[in-house]
Order: structure tokens, then C-alpha cells, then sequence
């Protein structure tokens, strides 16, 4: 008996930053990555975390191993779509599968993906920008090279933070800025730190303890005047009850961290009934998991949407982000996105 074919293939490549990038956590000059494609390219997905996560990659490739030998056709609707990926194996595994699955639907419908999911055209947002940890006259020099950006986000969770932050205002005085340590701080120190910040007017403050600590998220909100949003802490629909509990104002949704589209979009649902702002925002990834993200502004109050800025090899257009950072989608079937000539690195 002769086998049949895989319905979906896969390739690890490695992405270069511009520059390396440091955050709480450590530094790199380039992360993994996953692009998945149906067989004959009916629809195209990526699946990439960070190894902040744990995630091993044997079992993210078990999961596509299992779906390239699956028999049962393919979903014919978008409502579908979860109950075919399921919820076994790491979230960026179900990620790809389900943004190729969407990918493919709008394709073969001629539609681009928001329509296909009932969504009016997203709306034209400013994305912001993040400028690594670095000495402070680094962190400003890097800010003064974008001066028509409005919008900086800034790592933070290391020495000497409130001075960074200084000569970034000093840089850029007419800046918007955000900050995030990536849940570097417990409760105790994110208080602190914050009070020493503030006066350099910072529009939110983004994951400042562990990603299970909601006591300490609570804690921070309290004592802060800008919004607390969560990010590490937002990785299902159950975590956000305990967040609307904690009192936090807002959530940064991931499609990679979440597990794709549909699972984001329920989340986003949540989130509007329990009056909880949001932000759109991505990993370290492709045009291809980004363009899929930027479908759902319509959801969003805030976009961090920069990944392709940040990557000398991204392997795809999609979104184009103007000198204002502003973000648009592709008027293109599917999810919208087509391979360029970056030179790409391809994993053993």
C-alpha cells in the first residue's frame, strides 16, 4: 500500500534581530521560529515562543506530526476550527495549526481573514516600539532614531531603570511611553520601582511580577495610577476572570501564547464584557503570526505589533507599519501575507 502524502509540512528557521535584544530575562541575537504550510499551500500558519516559555520543541512538533497524518477533512467554517486543532500540546503547535487552518478558509473563499470571521475592516492604529534594555545613552539614542513613532515600550527590569527611562524622556520628550519587565519584580520591588518612574510619565505598565502571581498583580494595581496590564499572565480564557478579580485594567493578547485565532478571539469576547482593556501584541515573530494578529484591531485599544521592525530576516510580507508606526493589513485573501527574498536560516 503506498502512503499518502502529509497534509502539512513544517521548517524551523532562525530570525535575526537587527541588534540584540536584551529583556529581563537575558539577551539574544536570534530566536526560532516555525512556518507551517498545508499541503499545496492552501494556508500557511507559524508557531514560535520564546524559550522564556519552557516549551520544548519535540512537542510542538509532535502535535504537527499528528495533524499531517489525520484523515478527517479538514473544517469547512471557521467555527470549526478549534474543535479540529483541539487543546492538546503547547499553545504555538495549536497556533500554527489553526492560522494556516483560518489561512486556508479565507483563501479558498477570496476573502481576507477578518471578513472571513465577521469583523469589520480593522482599524488603522499606531503599534509601539520596543527599545531593549541598554545603557541609558543607548536606550536614548535608539529613541531618537524613531522621532515620528509615538509610541516607545520600554524593557525594563534591571539596574539602574529610572535612569534609562530618564534619557529616553530627555530623547524623546514628546513620547508616549510604556514600560515592561516581564516579571522581573515581586509586588514589593514592582511598588518601589514604580513610585520611581512615574514621573516620567509612562502610560501603562506591562507584566511587573510572576506570570501566577494575581495577588501581586492586585497589589501593583493598587498602588498604581496607570493601568496594570497583564501578558505572561494571559495564557487561556480562564485566567482572565482571576485577572478582572485582581483588579487589573488590562490584557495583552498573543496568538502564539494562546494558541491561534480562535481561541484569542473568545478571550477578546471575555475581555469586552468584563470592561477589561486590551492590547494586541506578538512575540518575537514573522509578518506571517503578526499580519494574522492585526486582522483583530478592532478588538484592541493599544497594538504592539513591531516584531518585523525588529527582525533583519523576516521571511514575509504582510502588514505594512508607516513612519507613524501605524499598522495596516493586506487587502489579500486569507490571512495576507507572501514570501519575500529575505535570506532565511534554516535549522538542522
Amino acid at each position: 500500500m503506498t502512503a499518502l502524502p502529509p497534509r502539512l509540512t513544517w521548517e524551523r528557521i532562525t530570525l535575526q534581530f537587527h541588534t540584540p535584544f536584551r529583556v529581563s530575562y537575558g539577551t539574544s541575537a536570534t530566536r526560532p521560529a516555525s512556518w507551517l504550510r498545508l499541503a499545496g499551500d492552501e494556508g500557511w500558519g507559524e508557531g514560535t515562543i520564546p524559550p522564556y516559555y519552557g516549551v520544548e520543541t519535540a512537542a510542538i512538533t509532535a502535535v504537527w506530526q499528528a495533524a499531517a497524518t489525520r484523515r478527517d477533512p479538514f473544517p469547512a467554517d471557521p467555527s470549526q476550527i478549534a474543535a479540529w486543532v483541539g487543546t492538546d500540546g503547547p499553545a504555538p503547535a495549536r497556533a500554527a495549526l489553526d492560522l494556516a487552518l483560518h489561512d486556508r478558509l479565507g483563501r479558498l473563499a477570496g476573502l481576507p481573514l477578518y471578513e472571513l470571521l465577521g469583523l469589520s475592516p480593522p482599524p488603522v492604529l499606531p503599534s509601539s516600539f520596543t527599545i531593549g534594555i541598554d545603557t541609558p545613552a543607548e536606550m536614548a539614542a535608539a529613541a531618537a532614531r524613531i522621532p515620528d513613532f509615538p509610541i516607545i515600550k520600554v524593557k525594563l527590569g534591571s539596574e539602574n531603570d529610572a535612569a534609562r527611562l530618564a534619557a529616553i524622556r530627555a530623547a524623546r520628550p514628546d513620547v508616549i511611553l510604556r514600560i515592561d519587565a516581564n516579571a522581573a519584580w515581586s509586588a514589593e520591588e514592582a511598588i518601589r520601582q514604580i513610585e520611581r518612574i512615574l514621573p516620567y510619565d509612562l502610560e501603562m505598565i506591562e507584566q511587573p511580577v510572576a506570570r501566577d502571581d494575581f495577588a501581586g498583580l492586585a497589589a501593583v494595581q493598587a498602588a498604581c495610577p496607570v493601568p496594570v496590564v497583564a501578558d505572561e499572565s494571559v495564557q487561556s480564557l480562564a485566567d482572565l476572570d482571576k485577572l478582572a478579580a485582581a483588579g487589573v485594567q488590562g490584557i495583552n493578547v498573543k496568538l502564539m501564547k494562546v494558541g491561534g485565532l480562535a481561541p484569542a478571539l473568545a478571550i477578546l469576547q471575555r475581555a469586552r464584557a468584563l470592561g477589561l482593556r486590551v492590547m494586541l501584541g506578538c512575540m518575537i515573530e514573522t509578518s506571517l503570526g503578526v499580519t494574522a494578529m492585526a486582522h483583530l484591531a478592532g478588538f484592541a485599544e493599544w497594538l504592539d505589533l513591531d516584531a518585523p521592525l525588529l527582525l533583519a530576516n523576516d521571511p514575509f510580507d504582510g502588514v505594512t507599519i508607516d513612519r507613524q508606526a501605524r499598522v495596516q493589513v493586506p487587502w489579500r485573501p486569507g490571512i495576507g501575507v507572501l514570501r519575500n527574498e529575505k535570506e532565511l536560516i534554516h535549522e538542522d
